[in-house]
């Protein structure tokens, strides 16, 4: 195997197209060769714009293909389990789009045809490979909040299109599929731990039947972490740690700039007093991040940024948000697994 990955596109989806493809082909151990469509011209004209040197008119013609080593895999959410196992089936190895799967059973099953074909496989929480998720866990490991006791987070946009994939309930659209899991993944990131249980109350759209208003509070022993999600309320993003000594804050946590610095603040008494400190962090693209890290896992035959296993407990967390809000019950993760 070469020192590059081969990587090729399975589907012409918008998220691939503007933000992923491009910034893998910056990556340093990635190369973007191939792109598939279910029409060939959809594929071409996809290939034609981002300069992809082979086209395929059906994904499994990509898979065939011994010119790839790696599938990138960002079709509708329901179709990713599908894809995924039969990309692994045919020896590739697989990055598949958030979230991974709508069900304990597809992860499973997703679990058994990785191991069977021995391939690095995992999601993509791009997340996972900007430096200021890293930097925020190391502060509190290393004390900077104190005895940290609790995390709230809030992300949001507005979409009212009822052609737009994320408004389709069939297709896995609403606010917690799409970014609820941002939510409920980085809070257990920053952990380093499961919730026990998940409290929720979630309102859907009465004509997409999907939900677009989400809250809940997710029970960590001794931290206490709450969220809202919503499809349908101005854009808007922030996710912020309690402790007994002080306030810490990631002020663009999810769609970091590729422009810009991010910046974390670590605030320590009242929010009158401007006495925190602001942390900065280098401009970085972290797509352009993930595929490299992603690609040296399968150089270096380690492991992948987030592993299936990781997708299994989010999934499960998220699961019983939804169960929580059907029942008004508190629900445990770990009860769906």
């Amino acid at each position: 195997m070469s020192q590059k990955i081969k990587w090729g596109v399975l589907s012409t989806a918008k998220i691939g197209l503007d933000l992923v493809v491009p910034a893998m082909q910056q990556c340093k151990f990635a190369e973007i060769t191939a792109i598939a469509s279910r029409t060939l011209d959809s594929a071409n004209a996809a290939a034609q714009t981002l300069n992809i040197p082979m086209t395929f008119g059906s994904y499994d013609a990509l898979l065939s293909s011994p010119e790839v080593d790696a599938i990138y895999i960002p079709v509708p959410n329901h179709m990713h389990s599908e894809w995924a196992i039969k990309a692994m089936q045919a020896g590739k190895h697989v990055l598949c789009e958030k979230p991974l799967a709508l069900s304990i059973t597809d992860i499973k099953k997703m679990i058994v045809a990785r191991d069977a074909a021995n391939v690095k496989a995992g999601e993509a929480f791009m997340v996972n490979s900007h430096p200021q998720w890293s930097k925020v866990r190391q502060m509190l490991q290393d004390g900077a909040v104190g005895k940290i006791q609790a995390i709230q987070g809030f992300f949001s946009y507005i979409n009212k299109d009822p052609d737009n994939i994320r408004n389709i309930a069939a297709y896995g659209g609403g606010a917690l599929w799409d970014i609820g899991c941002y939510q409920i993944h980085c809070t257990r990131y920053l952990l380093g731990k499961e919730p026990g249980s998940i409290m929720a109350q979630v309102r859907f759209d009465p004509n997409f039947k999907t939900d677009y208003l989400a809250g809940a509070i997710m029970n960590f022993d001794d931290v206490m972490a709450s969220f809202m999600v919503s499809t349908q309320t101005m854009h808007s993003q922030r996710l912020s740690v309690y402790g007994e000594k002080a306030k810490l804050e990631i002020e663009i946590p999810f769609n970091a700039p590729t422009d810009a610095e991010t910046t974390v603040v670590l605030g320590r008494e009242s929010v009158l007093k401007q006495d925190g400190e602001t942390i900065r962090l280098p401009i970085i693209n972290q797509y352009t991040a993930q595929g490299d890290e992603f690609s040296k896992a399968i150089l270096d035959d380690t492991e992948v940024p987030v592993p299936f296993e990781d997708s299994l407990h989010n999934t499960a967390a998220i699961l019983a948000t939804f169960e929580s809000a059907r029942t008004g019950k508190s629900i445990k993760p770990s009860d769906l697994i």
